[in-house]
């Protein structure tokens, strides 16, 4: 009975983590303009900004390496948005 449940439990795992191997190889065609792909950028780094901060507030983070990052983290989010703004130029 053992035997059987281990190759069940077995069996599933490997369809599982085998299932996009087995997905059609089309290829996805995205089209982005520019403009979505600094938005997405944008957003992106706003949760790297608060990651960080949730990190600092869980104790993972010493105050100065918060400090470090986050300076690091909101210069690239301000040139994000430059970008965004030169694209609305």
């Amino acid at each position: 009975m053992e035997l059987l449940l281990a190759t069940i439990m077995i069996g599933a795992a490997a369809a599982i983590i085998s299932a996009p191997l087995r997905r059609s190889h089309r290829p996805r065609v995205v089209a982005r303009s520019a403009r979505t792909a600094i938005e997405a950028a944008r957003d992106a780094k706003y949760r790297e900004i608060l990651d960080a901060e949730l990190d600092f507030r869980t104790g993972k983070l010493s105050e100065s390496d918060y400090r470090e990052i986050d300076r690091a983290l909101r210069g690239e989010a301000i040139e994000l948005l430059r970008r965004l703004d030169a694209e609305d130029a």
